[in-house]
């Protein structure tokens, strides 16, 4: 004789009930759950997050910074936002027909474990119509748009071409 088969299609459903309803009745977690601060992602950390000015005005700005990511989710920064600005866009420097040319960076990943630096000469974020409230001294804020559409915003303090290593596009100055 072969057991009943409808038996085990109503057993799973009815074990699957009471754990979730024993689950519920258990109290708090054991281990208090941290709330990522709004505007962020877990697991990025910015440090050292710069806007350089370009030396001739209304010229395109630079944000530069290094970025590191212990995050457990894969994850991928695809566009940029930065306040005071017209448009940004993430850009890094690569060989192109045997020349180093700037353009539009393809979706930079990250990993658990994974550091970019954002720097002259290599990956940063161009910054297109810098306006007057992008002073030396004040700050701004950064907001990097990653796939699926999190944002990580940070604050970046603005500084004169001179201030920093390089120019914004990489040329020593």
């Amino acid at each position: 004789m072969s057991p009943n088969p409808g038996k085990p299609a109503f057993a799973a459903p009815a074990v699957m009930a009471v754990t979730l309803a024993l689950a519920a009745c258990s109290g708090e977690a054991d281990a208090p759950v941290e709330e990522p601060q709004e505007g962020t992602v877990p697991g990025i950390e910015i440090t050292d997050p710069r806007l350089v000015l370009a030396a001739v005005e209304g010229n395109p700005a630079a944000v530069y910074f290094d970025l590191a990511y212990e995050g457990e989710k894969g994850l991928a920064i695809r566009d940029a936002r930065v306040e005071g600005a017209g448009d940004a866009d993430v850009h890094d420097v690569m060989e192109y027909d045997f020349k180093m040319q700037m353009n539009t960076a393809n979706p930079i990943p990250l990993t658990k474990g994974t550091k970019v630096a954002f720097e002259p000469g290599g990956k940063h974020i161009m910054v297109f119509e810098p306006s007057d409230a992008l002073a030396p001294g004040s700050t701004t804020t950064v907001t990097l748009v990653l796939a699926g559409g999190a944002t990580h915003e940070f604050e970046a303090e603005v500084r004169e071409i001179g201030e920093d290593e390089a120019g914004p596009t990489g040329d020593d100055s």
